[in-house]
């Protein structure tokens, strides 16, 4: 290729590795992708990684992926990360982190989520306000544990980060976020578009810890400071978008938001579940997260902490093949093995009934699939109405479902997710749509072109059409009724 064409790289900082892709900015041809892997330590509900571990993890994928796409370090022009929501980042007076990161499925700060939501006019008030209840996952319940539990840390910090913003403010020296990702922290105002003071004041958070808000995640913020171009080998001259959130990025790669599709639901499999939309009605409903995307529209979300790793290890207990599974029949398996974010039972283990003599293992792995895919599916008709949609008519009813994440590349869990929702699905041609969202946003800062319009034209979010098949009312009903009747009695 040559050196006058444009490669922009699109990071995906993930809760278990950094991934950079080297993504052509004309076509978004992914031409090479570099990985390196995270560390997460805890256990009993605790989960924290090394924000150093992170940037090194980036500059090794990055530079990976220059070489392995065999293009010339000038050809690359921009750069941007789509980085894990939530994850708490102290940092000190040298810019350093003072302690690991919590993460976003760090389940300690739930007594201090729930502490928080009966504040400021109680849970009805949340969403309205924040887009989002208080729950373990959110920044703010995290911040409070730290002041609570550790508050010689929280007296040192003299700058607090998500985990993108700080990946950011390592690349450009600027301390910069988006309305996407700020608005997973419970003290961003969805209906401001700022802070929120009287949240900030209610956790004790100085505001001037806290990073400006860019515009949007395809902002310049600036261009790779001299130590950043040395360590991921590139020119000095790369501009550097602010970047956002991992699910807002994989928004802008299947081309959703206000250039591109309103109102379809995606379904990602992933080591959370999440269902989401992109969306122009700002959302206000207690069981979702009421993001925002990064380009001026809304992303409610709903997110299960239990997908793809919690269904793998019901394999391994089982000596089972993850795609060795039949449907459950009379097993339900609700697979909670982290506490749960949706529904909010953050002190809930796994639960599997039913069980007989005759039963097939594989049916036992089966209802761990089902009892994942039901959870995320729980929240579609939730999400949909979020969007001022209704779900019983026949146009929405029918509009497919965007699969994507690990567990879309799988058959048990494609073939699961079709039978429980009834509704046809699109499975995306293009992989790794999280660091191409981050590419194209890489792409809006070097050109000031909007990303999900370039996203859009690229294809990526294009793909295979699965017909619906009749949903499966029966296994739907018998899951829901085993977590009716085991909440909260076995389940909290």
């Amino acid at each position: 290729m040559p050196a006058s064409r444009s490669v922009v790289i699109g990071v995906d900082s993930s809760t278990q590795s950094a991934k950079a892709a080297a993504v052509d900015a004309d076509t978004g041809e992914i031409l090479a992708l570099g990985r390196a892997p995270h560390t997460v330590t805890g256990s009993a509900g605790a989960r924290e990684s090394d924000p150093e571990e992170w940037w090194s993890a980036l500059a090794a994928a990055v530079r990976a992926a220059v070489r392995e796409a065999g293009v010339p370090a000038a050809s690359v022009t921009g750069i941007a990360v789509a980085g894990q929501q939530h994850g708490l980042v102290t940092l000190g007076p040298d810019g350093r982190p003072l302690r690991p990161a919590l993460l976003w499925n760090d389940t300690r700060s739930a007594p201090q989520a729930a502490a928080l939501a009966t504040r400021l006019g109680g849970p009805a008030s949340w969403p309205a306000r924040t887009g989002s209840v208080p729950v373990a996952s959110m920044t703010a319940a995290k911040w409070q544990w730290l002041r609570e539990h550790e508050p010689h840390h929280a007296d040192a910090t003299t700058g607090v980060r998500l985990p993108h913003d700080h990946l950011t403010e390592r690349l450009s020296g600027a301390a910069v976020t988006d309305p996407g990702d700020a608005s997973g922290t419970c003290w961003y105002g969805t209906a401001t578009g700022a802070y929120d003071p009287d949240v900030l004041d209610l956790i004790g958070l100085d505001p001037a810890l806290l990073p400006a808000v860019a515009p949007s995640g395809a902002t310049r913020v600036g261009t790779l400071t001299p130590a950043a171009a040395e360590e991921l080998g590139l020119p000095r001259t790369v501009a550097v978008a602010a970047g956002t959130g991992d699910n807002m990025a994989a928004a802008v790669g299947l081309g959703l938001g206000g250039a591109g599709l309103l109102d379809h639901p995606v379904v990602s499999l992933g080591t959370s579940g999440t269902v989401f939309a992109a969306t122009r009605v700002r959302p206000a409903a207690p069981g979702l997260a009421g993001f925002a995307a990064t380009d001026g529209t809304y992303l409610p979300l709903g997110c299960t902490l239990n997908c793809t790793l919690a269904v793998d290890r019901f394999a391994t207990l089982l000596g089972l093949d993850r795609e060795d599974a039949a449907p459950g029949g009379d097993v339900v398996v609700l697979p909670y093995l982290d506490g749960e974010r949706t529904p909010d039972l953050p002190h809930a283990a796994g639960l599997v009934t039913g069980l007989r003599h005759g039963t097939d293992p594989r049916a036992v792995l089966g209802a761990a699939y089902e009892g994942a895919a039901f959870t995320v599916l729980r929240a579609l008709d939730e999400l949909l109405a979020a969007c001022g949609l209704d779900p019983a008519a026949p146009d929405v009813r029918d509009r497919p479902l965007r699969l994507i994440g690990g567990g879309a590349r799988g058959r048990a869990w494609t073939e699961t997710v079709r039978r429980l929702s009834g509704r046809p699905l699109v499975l995306p041609a293009a992989d790794e749509l999280v660091a191409l969202g981050a590419a194209a946003l890489a792409a809006g800062a070097v050109t000031g072109s909007d990303p999900v319009a370039l996203a859009t034209a690229w294809g990526t979010g294009t793909g295979t059409l699965l017909p619906p098949v009749p949903r499966d009312e029966e296994t739907w009903n018998r899951i829901a009724k085993v977590l009716a009747a085991a909440t909260p009695t076995l389940l909290s």
